[in-house]
């Protein structure tokens, strides 16, 4: 009796608040999180193929190098924007449709590209495409899991991430390894263009995915809210949904000081996750590890790029690895502490392996490396996407998570486009020292200005912002 008069005392939103995790919840983040397996396969295939573009696509412009590397975090920025000003007036399931469909393209066009600056153009498709998509996966994904398992879930992104990093590793060994003499013609048009599989399959899959049924509640589309929420294993109907959800329950009004408070938080978040350093030894990891000469270059060009890659795919094992520590603790330890701790880590070895370098000693720097992405990636990682979707209210929470996005993505593209003149200039050893000192200054910014979310409601998160002082 008792439990019927607290069913009843409950809004619909809280029930799928407090329901349980079905298979079909993993699905659907499997299926939003796709964006997040192909921006991890854009961030190292790259690195893996750029040794066999065509002479005429090369150019000794750093600039140009370095947008080769960073074009699609660029046009992942211009995404995110736009998705600002689309997610929340059409929907999240049909901007992660369009997404899908535009990375399709990007591939396609990458693998028959005949000239650099088609190149160029089309991994800025392909960044354009990962940046919406970014900017809507974690917030679809908190706007329908259960509060106790929202962090588990959302992480997904940042692990997804990583598997797409590996991915590409494996797949580039598979292809050199099977097909040594066409490196230089056909292996990189195949190494680029096969994301195209993926993304033709969660295009496809994505159609049979539920809106996120509090947007439906928001715009008064009761009907499919009912029927979301049916998927979701939440009954209701449309009667109950007008009484506790009436039209217009929530207007737009200008944002509160707990709306910005809690876009600061996120906005530096998302600064500092990218500025700290992470994706150099995932972009530039073979090319990092051919300048140390702890392998034996091998008798070719091509087996001396196969040695790089095989240690830099150690590196990316150690990713996922790491990322799925974060999986299992996010929900029990919670953000903040994951935070701090991830980003205390990458300082220590940050500075632990510039100094290594410094004494010449490289096998001791790859170490201190491989450790200081694990920090990122159990604490920091997917830390950042899970408060992107969590920390705003629902009528913000599309717009805002893109603006998050985009700061991520263009932070990304100014690091990455940076490092070949880090490189130049100071060094892996002095790119490394500045890694460090940034995460401290990581570290205790937040320490100081972030909030334990752990185990609140999106609806109780708003409310707790909005009472800080």
């Amino acid at each position: 009796m008792a439990s019927d008069q607290e069913h009843s005392n409950q809004t619909v939103l809280d029930r799928l608040d407090t329901g349980k995790t079905s298979g079909f919840f993993w699905l659907l983040t499997l299926l939003a999180t796709i964006g997040g397996f192909l921006f991890g396969y854009d961030t190292s295939n790259i690195g893996i193929v750029q040794g066999f573009l065509p002479v005429s696509y090369t150019s000794t412009n750093p600039f140009i190098t370095g947008y080769l590397f960073s074009g699609v975090s660029l046009g992942a920025a211009v995404g995110a924007l736009l998705a600002a000003s689309l997610i929340d007036r059409y929907g999240r399931k049909s901007m992660l449709i369009f997404d899908a469909l535009l990375y399709s393209i990007g591939a396609i066009l990458s693998a028959l590209t005949v000239d650099l600056f088609m190149l160029l153009a089309s991994r800025t498709i392909i960044g354009i495409a990962v940046g919406a998509d970014s900017a809507i996966a974690t917030a679809y994904i908190s706007e329908w899991a259960p509060k106790n398992r929202r962090g588990s879930l959302s992480i997904l992104q940042q692990w997804m991430i990583t598997v797409g990093i590996l991915g590409a590793y494996m797949f580039g060994l598979a292809v050199l390894y099977s097909l040594p003499s066409m490196a230089y013609s056909e292996d990189w048009r195949i190494m680029l263009g096969i994301a195209a599989i993926p993304s033709i399959i969660g295009l496809a899959f994505r159609f049979v995915m539920p809106e996120s049924p509090r947007w439906l509640v928001l715009k008064g589309k009761y009907r499919k809210a009912v029927e979301a929420l049916k998927k979701l294993g939440v009954d209701t109907n449309e009667d109950e949904l007008r009484l506790q959800f009436p039209a217009g329950h929530t207007t737009k009004a200008r944002m509160s000081p707990g709306v910005k408070r809690a876009f600061l938080v996120v906005g530096l978040f998302m600064v500092f996750q990218q500025i700290t350093g992470i994706n150099i030894p995932f972009y530039y990891g073979p090319k990092i590890i051919s300048s140390l000469h702890i392998f034996s270059s091998g008798t070719s060009a091509v087996s001396a790029e196969i040695l790089a890659v095989e240690a830099a795919s150690i590196l990316a094992v150690v990713n996922v690895a790491a990322t799925y520590i974060g999986f299992r603790l996010i929900d029990k330890a919670g953000r903040r502490t994951l935070a701090i701790f991830g980003y205390s880590g990458m300082a220590i070895f940050a500075i632990v392996g510039a100094l290594f370098k410094y004494d010449g000693m490289d096998v001791a720097m790859l170490v201190s490396l491989a450790i200081f992405i694990v920090f990122f990636a159990f604490g920091v990682g997917g830390t950042g996407w899970i408060i992107q979707g969590e920390y705003f209210p629902t009528e913000y929470r599309g717009s805002l998570a893109s603006m998050i996005a985009f700061i991520d993505w263009i932070s990304n593209f100014a690091i990455i486009e940076i490092f070949p003149y880090m490189d130049d200039r100071i060094h892996i050893a002095g790119s490394l020292l500045v890694f460090g000192l940034l995460s401290v200054v990581a570290a205790l910014t937040f320490y100081f200005i972030m909030p334990v979310t752990k185990g609140k409601s999106v609806e109780e998160i708003t409310k707790m912002f909005e009472n800080l002082k």
